[in-house]
């Protein structure tokens, strides 16, 4: 089975560096096989035999932690989800750059309450949608000054959460 883990926060604005040469092999020493990795920002690809995504992230943080002694929240999702994800993108057509397309990857669905709550909070030119695990985010203002630039979901919203711009998504479809 083949996986995508998404690290969040690693080698962003100087927090929380880890070399991805180092990541790949610490993924390795974990009995994964094939471990890709794309940009410098905590994207991997890997085989491993089925199992419940939790034991995999459960598995993934604890090596990191022990490896880097760092704590960073990693949502994984098979690979085959992620071309559903791009299927689903109910801004298709409507951004004009992958800089102003983003998909936020949770580890467990965004509760009712909170998924209001990031609604309502929206500026008049953000546009949000919550399917699932995702979140799309159509920011054609770009991410600096939007609610996924000023850290709303984490900071208010109290979820772990980690970003990729569209490129970066259709990539990790392809990984």
């Amino acid at each position: 089975m083949r996986y995508i883990a998404l690290l969040r926060g690693i080698n962003v604005g100087g927090n929380t560096m880890i070399k991805m040469a180092e990541l790949k092999t610490s993924f390795e020493s974990l009995g994964f096989k094939n471990v890709v990795t794309y940009v410098n920002s905590g994207n991997l690809a890997f085989d491993a035999g089925k199992s419940i995504e939790a034991k995999i992230v459960a598995k993934i943080e604890k090596a990191i932690e022990k490896d880097f002694g760092k704590q960073v929240p990693v949502m994984v999702r098979e690979q085959s989800e992620i071309s559903g994800i791009m299927a689903a993108n109910p801004f298709e057509g409507e951004f004009e750059s992958h800089k102003e397309m983003h998909v936020l990857f949770l580890k467990e669905e965004m509760p009712a309450d909170k998924r209001k709550q990031l609604l309502d909070a929206a500026p008049e030119k953000e546009r949000f949608v919550v399917k699932g695990r995702e979140v799309y985010c159509h920011l054609p203002l770009g991410v600096a000054d939007s609610l996924l630039g000023k850290s709303f979901i984490e900071k208010k919203l109290k979820l772990a959460v980690t970003g990729r711009n569209w490129r970066t998504v259709e990539k990790l479809a392809s990984l």
